[in-house]
């Protein structure tokens, strides 16, 4: 039985944001990853889609997602269920950083627009 102990799973760190690999191919997932990620206070976010379906689950903080144009506020105990191959971003506008669960099939992949694939590391 697969168990990854929260103290035992990787770290990420990018710009404005952490992640816990929890799921994951390297460490037993073969059909979803999932990872707990920290965006830091002020944190603009940046556009991008992705290849598959993704669901966020808000655990603590406040965001505003951006989907289509449109802008909508995210808060702990919300879910935000993102279509696969639509433009988003995520931002943390507030003093206090927001913190979720995300889940993404395994083999997705993001991509800015005009930009390059990109499989996140906490996903493989």
């Amino acid at each position: 039985m697969p168990l990854i102990k929260s103290a035992d799973a990787p770290t990420f760190t990018g710009p404005g944001m952490t992640a816990v690999g929890l799921a994951a191919p390297s460490r037993g997932s073969t059909e979803n990853s999932v990872w707990r990620f920290t965006l830091a206070a002020g944190n603009p976010g940046h556009e991008h889609s992705v290849s598959r379906e993704e669901i966020f689950i808000a655990l603590a903080g406040r965001a505003e997602i951006t989907l289509d144009g449109e802008t909508r506020e995210m808060n702990a105990g919300d879910a935000l269920i993102i279509p696969a191959h639509t433009n988003f971003r995520l931002a943390v506008p507030g003093a206090e950083p927001f913190e979720a669960v995300a889940i993404l099939p395994v083999g997705a992949y993001a991509q800015a627009p005009g930009g390059d694939r990109v499989a996140p590391p906490w996903a493989q």
